[in-house]
């Protein structure tokens, strides 16, 4: 009788189930980035994802469920459902290749740091996760040194100064009501939290950053954010800030000054003061960059391949479906090759030329990730410029690079120090 019941449970619709659903990320996909935001709903359900790195460009695999079957579909994310036989193969061909499993057991807290004065469609990384639906917290320059990073495993940065320059868009908009506003948002923060100048209050602001990766938190960081963390470091006790920013003048020997070992990616740059040059240091290459890139159409940057088996840090952040990425442009537009620090990791270039992408590299316990440029989906963002509409770019490789970013903590889940 018990044998009879177990042969109609295993015939029942119940028992007939296929053993994994595969979410593949290669050009078949429909909806790349809506697909990171399914992985990240199944962690946030107790359940594991598997990232498939290098396999399918960078697939996710996961038991199969009505409810996820369901939200694939919702989404308009493209899936398989396989068998159990199936799976072992898959399971064959990366052990054969240059492809790894990682497992990813737990959904990262997400922060963005960002003024409250800043529209949100004007940062790339809250765009990808608004769109990709994944909750995120934010937090400023009070929440900062108050100590708040510690509830989160992973920060984003991306076009403020560290420096206390303002972007150093002095220049061209001291007038507008924007920068305006942005001037007197910032020195209202400075003095709420006790510091006499912007650009103090940003070395703090830095300091604790700088303390909270080193206690294993994830850092992922965009456009001039990545310049200007790094002079930040370099010029914890020194003034280079014009008097037209602070009141007073930068000092005299400043150059002299900048202190490298402090820096997580850079060393041996410039910093330039002036408040009518743009620049905030020899660093971005973009007013060099007619060399190299002679029109939009021909602005390319190739990611890095890595051993899955031997580095999966650096192959969980390039995983893609195209291995080269369209450039974009930003405040901080791309790095000078000549001054990276010898243990910084590469992951996107731009082969034989004096410009780097994409870079990576540990400190402490924790992680920092530049990806220079503004906007993946729009080369050359101006202030005012509608924001992104991602439904329109849904299979981004740009975009895809940040949202690996996203996912990586979910596969290094540390307790962190406090």
């Amino acid at each position: 009788m018990l044998k009879k019941l177990l042969v109609i449970l295993l015939l029942s619709p119940a028992g007939v189930q296929a053993d994994k659903l595969l979410i593949y990320m290669d050009g078949k996909q429909t909806d790349h980035l809506k697909a990171y935001g399914v992985a990240y709903w199944i962690l946030s359900l107790g359940q594991n994802v598997e990232w498939l790195l290098n396999y399918r460009g960078g697939s996710f695999m996961a038991d199969p469920a009505p409810e996820l079957e369901k939200l694939c579909r919702l989404r308009g994310v493209g899936f398989e459902i396989i068998s159990t036989g199936d799976a072992n193969q898959i399971y064959q061909t990366i052990e054969e290749n240059n492809m790894e499993v990682i497992l990813l057991e737990k959904p990262p807290k997400i922060a963005i740091y960002t003024p409250p004065n800043k529209e949100p469609w004007d940062d790339a990384v809250t765009l990808a996760l608004t769109y990709a639906e994944i909750p995120y917290g934010t937090l400023w320059d009070a929440e900062v040194l108050a100590g708040e990073l510690a509830k989160y495993d992973w920060i984003h940065l991306h076009h403020e100064d560290f420096s206390g320059q303002y972007g150093k868009f002095y220049a061209m908009y001291r007038n507008a009501d924007w920068y305006r506003q942005e001037v007197a948002a910032n020195q209202t923060m400075a003095h709420q939290l006790g510091f006499a100048k912007v650009s103090v209050a940003k070395k703090a602001v830095s300091r604790a950053i700088k303390d909270y990766v080193a206690a294993g938190g994830m850092l992922f960081a965009m456009c001039s954010a990545t310049e200007t963390i790094d002079i930040a470091f370099a010029v914890d006790s020194t003034d280079i800030v014009d008097a037209v920013f602070d009141g007073d003048p930068p000092d005299a020997d400043y150059s002299r000054r900048l202190n490298y070992n402090r820096t997580w990616a850079f060393t041996n740059f410039q910093v330039f003061p002036e408040p009518f040059d743009h620049r905030r240091s020899d660093i971005d290459v973009t007013y060099d960059r007619n060399r190299w890139v002679p029109n939009p159409k021909a602005d390319f940057f190739t990611l890095f391949e890595f051993s899955a088996k031997l580095d999966p840090v650096p192959t969980m952040l390039v995983q893609n479906h195209n291995a080269a990425v369209a450039g974009f442009m930003g405040l901080t537009t791309a790095f000078r090759r000549s001054l990276l620090k010898k243990y910084v990791t590469i992951l996107g270039e731009i082969p034989e030329a004096d410009e780097v992408r994409y870079i990576h590299g540990n400190f402490g316990q924790g992680t920092w990730t530049f990806l220079a440029g503004h906007d993946p989906e729009d080369y050359e963002h101006q202030i005012g410029d509608p924001p992104t509409d991602l439904a329109l770019h849904k299979n981004s490789p740009g975009y895809r690079l940040i949202l690996n970013n996203v996912l990586f903590p979910a596969a290094r889940q540390k307790e962190r120090k406090t």
